[in-house]
């Protein structure tokens, strides 16, 4: 069982580059989700903490940060990214304890974060306006310039990575950053902060002030002196921040959830795409609004498949989180397991196919645990085909034809990610073509790299993360237009 270790805390905000006490003097308990104690107590932000972020963004916009040079903002990024590499072991434990993920991937996603901060240290001088041929008589061209103050508002299932998705590429456009970790797993962030400040970043550049979604989130969507949220959660909640930034037509961009449809034709190499779909549903506990969570099978191979899909599922490790054993560990909160429960009784009530999992794992009596589970003969237009579960729940569909797959995966709301196995290259084509996907990956799924742009179609979403094309929602076009002519200009209220 987990050893008991002291209660941690962080009671200070980081807000212009200082540690500064929260105007409540109220903390957050962050909950170890694999014991259910408090681990750590994290200074509560609220309307008045938010007001003095946003303020000190605001100063930072016009001071040292505004005039260094791109490359000199790229140069603090890549030192970030070595600060993140050189604690990546230690700030992996901190995720671990706070979110549940099994360390051998919290320390994975901190060197992917290291990774994130590396390519958009080289993009920050790469970003370049264009000449717009306008004739002889006048130059003009267009400039990128920064949006200015951003609010990031991240998720809890993957803090840091998220972070880096969300900071790297608004510092290297050069805007100032407001950042609210969820309330669920606040601690990491606040180690960030300390890396942000040893890095060397001008003060008040980036501020991270952890709370509650519906105090400090819903003051920073508000705020007038905001000029642009970036968030990355529930559809339900990026609505309210929506309606929120309406009031001063603020730039969003969203990532929100995903009921991601994983395609196997059969003529796809089997062994390959169980080992990939194992992977790609379970990992993180299920808590990814990109894993695959409906599996269409073509009938010749459905019943194989899908007896081969549980009996690997129910070979899967459940653990604690700090053992390097560990393929999955708890979810993050109460409440997800249950709200991942419910689902379980609602597959069960419905009498879909149970195949594996569906219970809590012997040997945990504490801990917000629950096994794998497999649904088989899913009905596409039942809650469990068409809701994000956000918990360890795989469901398992047939289908006979191109086109039944097709209509199937994309009979949902959402439209983040989508994957197919097939060893036809023009049917991998065609079909990759009309899934209504963000991101459609071919014998394999859900590729993340810093390069390749990341978002949703339909309600999973709006704009990109990653890639270059990430600079654009960061970033203000201005046109410049200057008169070369010596002739005298005509008056057109002369007569």
């Amino acid at each position: 069982m987990t050893v008991a270790l002291e209660v941690r805390e962080y009671d200070r905000l980081f807000i212009g580059g200082e540690w500064t006490a929260a105007h409540s003097g109220r903390v957050i308990e962050s909950i170890d989700p694999a014991t259910e104690a408090v681990w750590a107590e994290v200074a509560e932000a609220d309307e008045h903490d938010i007001d003095r972020a946003v303020a000190a963004a605001r100063a930072a916009m016009t001071g040292p940060w505004a005039s260094m040079p791109p490359a000199q903002r790229g140069a603090l990024l890549l030192r970030l990214a070595e600060l993140l590499r050189r604690d990546a072991d230690r700030l992996a434990e901190i995720e671990s304890r706070d979110n549940g993920k099994p360390i051998r991937d919290t320390r994975g996603e901190m060197l992917r974060a290291a990774d994130w901060f590396t390519f958009f240290a080289g993009a920050a001088d790469k970003i370049r306006g264009a000449e717009v041929p306008v004739g002889a008589q006048a130059h003009a061209y267009t400039r990128r310039q920064p949006v200015g103050v951003v609010g990031a508002i991240l998720p809890w299932n993957s803090p840091i990575s998220l972070a880096s998705w969300k900071l790297a590429p608004a510092l290297a456009a050069g805007n100032a950053v407001v950042l609210k970790p969820a309330e669920l797993t606040p601690v990491s962030a606040l180690e960030l902060a300390k890396l942000v400040a040893e890095a060397g970043f001008p003060a008040g550049v980036v501020n991270i002030v952890p709370g509650y979604g519906g105090v400090a989130g819903a003051a920073l969507a508000a705020h007038p002196d905001v000029d642009k949220i970036t968030f990355t959660g529930e559809h339900r909640t990026a609505q309210k921040i929506m309606a929120s930034a309406a009031g001063t037509l603020k730039r969003i961009s969203f990532e929100c959830g995903g009921k991601s449809p994983y395609l196997v034709f059969a003529d796809a190499d089997l062994d390959r795409a169980l080992t990939v779909a194992v992977h790609s549903a379970f990992r993180s506990t299920g808590q990814s609004c990109s894993l695959a969570s409906r599996v269409f099978v073509q009938r010749p191979v459905y019943e194989e498949f899908a007896t081969r899909l549980a009996e690997r599922a129910a070979r899967i490790r459940v653990g604690l989180p700090l053992d390097p054993k560990t393929h999955i560990g708890p979810h993050t909160s109460a409440e997800q397991l249950a709200k991942t429960r419910s689902y379980i009784d609602y597959g069960r009530d419905a009498g879909f196919r149970l195949l594996c999992g569906g219970g809590r794992p012997d040997g945990f009596e504490r801990g917000y645990f629950i096994e794998p589970t497999v649904f088989a003969d899913v009905d596409n237009t039942s809650r469990l085909a068409q809701e994000e579960v956000f918990g360890p729940v795989l469901s398992v569909l047939p289908f006979d034809t191109e086109d039944d797959a097709v209509a199937m995966a994309n009979d949902t709301r959402y439209g983040l990610v989508g994957g197919l196995w097939t060893s036809d290259v023009a049917r991998a084509h065609r079909v990759a073509a009309r899934i209504e996907t963000g991101l459609v990956s071919v014998n394999t799924f859900r590729p993340i790299l810093p390069a390749l742009p990341y978002g949703g179609f339909k309600m999973s979403g709006i704009g990109r993360e990653n890639g270059l094309e990430v600079l654009d929602d960061y970033t203000e076009t201005k046109a410049v237009y200057v008169d070369l002519s010596t002739m005298e200009p005509a008056d057109p209220f002369r007569d």
